[in-house]
């Protein structure tokens, strides 16, 4: 009988500087941070359209990566408003914590003009977090970070998808090599430690998670404890959903 491998429970997220080059790679395999995000969508019966589920997986490896990329004490959330589908998707990282979560908005989205990136850096509690927001086009999340780079880090990047759920951002450093960085492709990404001299400067750990309970969710619902039909109507109980990572809890009268 063979030997079973196991199953990492975390998404190892490597930072690799490419010397000679001046540019950080920051790359990871999500098959352990998907895992856990079916294994959520599946414990509280949601279910994403196709389409708009790899969206979403390729927007929580952006944010990952990107997180990684930035000094550590960072929160990060992203909201994307699209046009067409017209849908919002969410995902936020914390940098010290390791760990990211996301979901879809498909239901009662208003309709922009254009597509919308609004990006919230958070870097202690009480602070006041650091807010932009910037046009993107098209409908690929890997796509949307390079956009956002180029106007909000004022600093280039380039994210690729490799095979086996493996992704790669390359985020420029001064005086990097501007024609090698332009170069840059799946294969190149592919073979990097091959072709380039590299050195691994740090490995974190992260998970899907949001760390919501009901505890945290009932506070929100304190202004209804006076006005308990207003939020009812004729049922006894309710459901209510997360706003981070839509996972549904119910909520009783007597919970007020």
């Amino acid at each position: 009988m063979s030997e079973q491998i196991p199953v990492e429970e975390f998404t190892k997220v490597e930072s690799i500087f490419v010397r000679h080059r001046n540019v950080l790679a920051v790359r990871a395999q999500f098959t352990p941070i998907y895992t856990d995000y079916y294994l959520h969508l599946m414990q509280h019966q949601l279910r994403n359209p196709p389409e708009l589920d790899g969206m979403l997986k390729d927007l929580l490896a952006a944010l990952t990566l990107h997180v990684v990329a930035r000094p550590w004490a960072e929160t990060i959330a992203w909201t994307v408003n699209l046009r067409a589908p017209r849908v919002n998707f969410f995902a936020t990282g914390s940098s010290l914590e390791e760990l990211v979560t996301g979901r879809l908005f498909t239901e009662n989205v208003r309709e922009p003009d254009r597509n919308l990136f609004y990006s919230q850096t958070t870097t202690q509690p009480g602070a006041e977090p650091r807010t932009s927001t910037l046009q993107v086009d098209g409908n690929d999340p890997l796509f949307w970070i390079e956009q956002y780079y180029t106007q909000s880090e004022q600093r280039p990047c380039r994210a690729f998808r490799l095979e086996d759920e493996t992704y790669i951002l390359f985020v420029a450093q001064p005086d990097y090599d501007e024609e090698w960085f332009a170069a840059l492709d799946e294969a190149t990404a592919a073979t990097l430690e091959r072709d380039q001299e590299t050195k691994l400067l740090e490995t974190r750990r992260f998970r899907f998670r949001c760390g919501c309970d009901l505890d945290r969710i009932l506070p929100i619902l304190g202004g209804w404890r006076d006005k308990p039909e207003e939020l009812f109507g004729d049922e006894d109980k309710i459901t209510i959903q997360c706003p981070r990572c839509a996972a549904r809890y119910v909520v009783t009268r007597d919970m007020l």
